[in-house]
């Protein structure tokens, strides 16, 4: 038992270790600090319904820092947006561990990001901001319509209406990886057109499990390759209704 905190970190610990993560003591104690923030306001909305100490180190820290493994270069200076970022995964572990990228995180409810920003002020994250908006039409503005080196989210869609929410906001040269849960041949097979459509192009599926634990993920790798057309990401709803 840890004697600053009431858990067991070994889990913790292990599994950083298993993805050859760096960390210092400051990132635990955020890390641990998040955690205690998402419990206490999951008591008045929902954010999650993992809340066990253990299962969360598993499901939500570990399963969003398996970026590494597929992108070394998260660890650079580098301009990331998580899009539908919920309680914030996978942006808000990867923001305290990799501090020398800059983090965009948004999601369409209101009430979610001004909970982020609580985290944020809490931790003091300087290398994060949230905002609230939809895919769609934030995908549109040029203040984040391709300026990101990385897209990264753990929204659960199918790929080719992920990549309508998602590619518009990468810069050419840059990449999306969004998180799958599952063997996705299929689904690449169903979206291969329209990452094309959007200016994508599939690099390649890294697969990662973790020592220790259930975890299993498929990070697709999209590189973008030319500008998205100006017409997508098309008004909210209609990529739902009408994926491409």
């Amino acid at each position: 038992m840890n004697k600053k905190y009431n858990y067991d970190l070994t889990k913790l610990y292990n599994g950083l270790d298993s993805l050859e993560i760096e960390y210092n003591d400051d990132k635990i104690d955020k890390l641990i600090n998040f955690y205690e923030m998402v419990v206490e306001k999951n008591k008045v909305m929902n954010l999650t319904g993992i809340t066990e100490f253990d299962e969360f180190v598993n499901k939500h820290f570990l399963d969003s820092l398996i970026l590494e493994k597929a992108f070394p270069q998260i660890k650079n200076n580098i301009s990331v947006i998580d899009v539908g970022t919920g309680a914030g995964f996978p942006g808000i572990p990867l923001a305290i561990i990799y501090d020398n990228a800059e983090f965009t995180l948004i999601d369409s409810l209101n009430k979610r990001v001004n909970f982020l920003n609580e985290v944020i002020t809490a931790l003091s994250l300087e290398n994060v901001s949230a905002v609230a908006g939809r895919a769609e039409e934030l995908g549109k503005n040029s203040l984040y319509r391709e300026q990101y080196d990385l897209c990264v989210t753990r929204a659960v869609a199918e790929i080719n209406l992920l990549s309508e929410y998602t590619l518009p906001f990468v810069k050419v040269g840059g990449k999306c990886i969004p998180y799958k849960s599952h063997l996705i041949n299929d689904e690449i097979e169903n979206g291969s057109k329209a990452i094309s459509i959007l200016g994508g192009e599939i690099d390649r599926v890294v697969e990662i499990d973790i020592n220790g634990t259930d975890l299993y993920r498929n990070l697709l790798l999209i590189n973008k390759i030319e500008s998205t057309p100006s017409k997508y990401p098309r008004r909210p709803g209609i990529p739902k209704k009408k994926p491409l």
